[in-house]
Order: structure tokens, then C-alpha cells, then sequence
């Protein structure tokens, strides 16, 4: 809105209707040739993530949107990660200027969202959901010793649930983006030899889904795959700055690896030399 004489503004906005509009013709055009592209629900989130510069303060994308968003990165086709739900994790405090509602944003998306109750129901709640058995979840986490505790995210007026080496996954995150929608949008990443390390790790949690351990082992196989054919280095230098445990983790899933990597002989003798 504005005055009817104000042309530079019209033409300002014009211009922006334009390279939205360009933009989304973009993203059709890559998500038929093969790259990772989330639903409009996932884009809503993000949008409005990204407008109150939430990634910018630091909140990080992990899980299957990050695994997706790292696939497009390098140009890579492999089977769909199928990421039903946005997870964001912060490593310190945000940098935001005031506190901003994270419950507020999630409901600016126009979206029918959801809190899901605490477990047990006295603690805080950490995420929230679309309605409806298959409804997308946006969960938060961050770093702690222990699964599961909950710790409070001051500047966002919310809470998260502790995940053991989040904060090595987290540290030395970067820009990256995401196709949702019609949309690409700007956000924080993983590094990527970290992810291997970290999936690799997380697909031997105890109590963790079988379905879902075997998806985090399949992630950390194929990043690898993609890495040691790009920059190889890379993984063996992210190896020895990788905390002891996530080392042996690697030791223990190699009989596995060997058969997810057996179309790819060079990722698979890399994984052995770190005997």
C-alpha cells in the first residue's frame, strides 16, 4: 500500500513480484531434474524464519532438510530424504536485537499449528505440529550431555530439548539454502563432514527408531560418497577433529558402510584407512 504517485515505489514492488515469480519458476524447473525440494508447508516456516533474520542470529536446519538442502549443494540425485518435519537447532544464544515470539512466527505462516504437550506434560513444550495424523512438525533442540532435557531459549520465549554433540555438529555452521515451495531460502547449515560424523553416530543411538537409524546411516554414507569424490581431504581431516566417541561409532558401522558403499569402492577404502 502507498500513494498513487508514488512511482518508485510501484516500480520497486513490481520488480519484486517479478523475481518472486522468476524464483519460483526456477525451483519448479530443478525439482524436475532431480534436486530436493520440501512442500509448501516447510516453506511457509522458513519464510518467516528467515523474515524475522532468525537464521541470521544463528538457529541452524538439521536433519533430513539440511541432508536435502546439502544434496542440492553439490548437485547430487539420490533417493528422496522425505523430510516430514522442519528441525532447528541453536548452539549459543541468538543474536537478535529483542526477544522475538517463536510461537507468533510459527503462527504468522497461516498455518494450523499445533503445541505439543511436554513429556512429561509438566515439562515445557519444544515443538509443535500441522493438525492431523500426518501433520509436519517444527521441532527445536540444542546442545547437552543428556537426551532429552529441556533447556529455555530466552530470546525466542520457547524451549528446546537436549541432544548429545549438538554442539559439535553445530559448530562452524554457514550459509547455505533451501528449495521449499517456490521459494529458496536463505539458511544455516551444518558442516558436512561433521553431519557424516554425527549421522553416523546417531544411527546407533540406543533407543533410537530402527527405521530412522537406518536413514541417518544411509545420509552419512551417501554425503560421504559425494564428499571423497569432491574433496576428499576433507573427511580425513574431519576424522581427527571428530570427538573420540563419534570415532569409534565410525569403527563400529563400517561392516555396514563397506555394503552401502560397495558401488562406491573409493568412499569405501577411505572408511578403511581409518583403522
Amino acid at each position: 500500500m502507498g500513494r498513487t504517485n508514488d512511482s518508485a515505489a510501484h516500480d520497486a514492488m513490481q520488480t519484486r513480484i517479478a523475481d518472486s515469480a522468476w524464483t519460483a519458476k526456477q525451483v519448479a524447473a530443478l525439482s524436475k531434474l532431480g534436486y530436493q525440494v520440501a512442500d509448501k508447508s516447510i516453506a511457509g516456516v522458513l519464510v518467516e524464519l528467515h523474515n524475522r533474520r532468525i537464521f541470521q542470529a544463528g538457529m541452524v536446519v538439521v536433519g533430513s532438510l539440511a541432508y536435502m538442502s546439502r544434496l542440492n549443494e553439490f548437485g547430487a540425485v539420490a533417493p528422496a530424504a522425505g523430510a516430514l518435519h522442519v528441525k532447528l537447532a541453536r548452539r549459543q544464544m541468538l543474536k537478535l536485537a529483542t526477544t522475538i515470539s517463536f510461537l507468533s512466527a510459527m503462527h504468522a505462516t497461516q498455518l494450523p499449528f499445533v503445541v505439543i504437550p511436554g513429556v512429561p506434560r509438566k515439562n515445557p513444550s519444544t515443538s509443535m505440529k500441522l493438525t492431523g495424523a500426518d501433520g509436519r512438525r517444527v521441532e527445536v533442540f540444542a546442545p547437552g550431555p543428556i537426551f532429552g532435557e529441556i533447556v529455555a531459549l530466552p530470546e525466542l520465549d520457547w524451549h528446546a530439548q537436549t541432544v548429545p554433540f549438538y554442539d559439535y555438529l553445530l559448530e562452524g555452521s554457514r550459509v547455505g539454502a533451501a528449495l521449499a515451495g517456490g521459494h529458496c531460502v536463505p539458511i544455516l547449515l551444518p558442516d558436512v563432514a561433521r553431519m557424516i560424523w554425527y549421522n553416523l553416530y546417531s544411527s546407533t543411538r540406543r533407543g533410537e527408531d530402527p527405521a530412522k537409524a537406518e536413514r541417518h546411516l544411509v545420509q552419512a554414507a551417501t554425503l560421504a560418497a559425494i564428499l571423497i569424490e569432491q574433496q576428499s581431504v576433507l573427511l580425513r581431516e574431519s576424522y581427527r577433529e571428530a570427538p573420540r566417541e563419534l570415532r569409534n561409532v565410525a569403527h563400529s558401522r563400517l561392516p555396514r558402510l563397506e555394503k552401502l558403499l560397495a558401488e562406491h569402492p573409493r568412499a569405501r577404502d577411505e572408511f578403511r584407512k581409518l583403522r
